[in-house]
């Protein structure tokens, strides 16, 4: 029986999950079928330090530009919070296409991974 594309990037969750530090947090990405979400967690206090979506953005499009908009949002909200460097968690979804986009504008923005 063919696993379905919900229970493969579970498991891929599960394999590269990191952890992260009030000083190194974790940017988690999640995407859901018009919006994606990019969240900076410290794990240890089990707090949300700051949350980007594409609503934030005004536009109707969901596309990689997007995405890359969302990512240089993060990063400059972390910046404003004295935040460098980040710890990476795709979620299990696979480093491409929209999440490629949103790792790629952090970096431009200035987080370092």
């Amino acid at each position: 029986m063919k696993k379905s594309k919900n229970l493969s990037r579970l498991q891929r969750r599960r394999r590269v999950l990191a952890r992260g530090t009030k000083k190194i947090p974790r940017l988690a990405v999640f995407k859901s079928a018009k919006i994606i979400y990019a969240n900076l967690i410290d794990d240890v206090n089990e707090v949300t330090l700051i949350s980007v979506d594409s609503r934030q953005i005004k536009s109707k499009k969901y596309d990689k530009v997007v995405a890359e908009k969302v990512g240089e949002l993060v990063a400059k909200k972390a910046l404003n919070n004295k935040i460098k460097s980040v710890v990476f968690d795709r979620g299990g979804y696979k480093y491409h296409g929209k999440v490629r986009a949103l790792a790629e504008g952090a970096r431009k923005g200035g987080l370092k991974f």
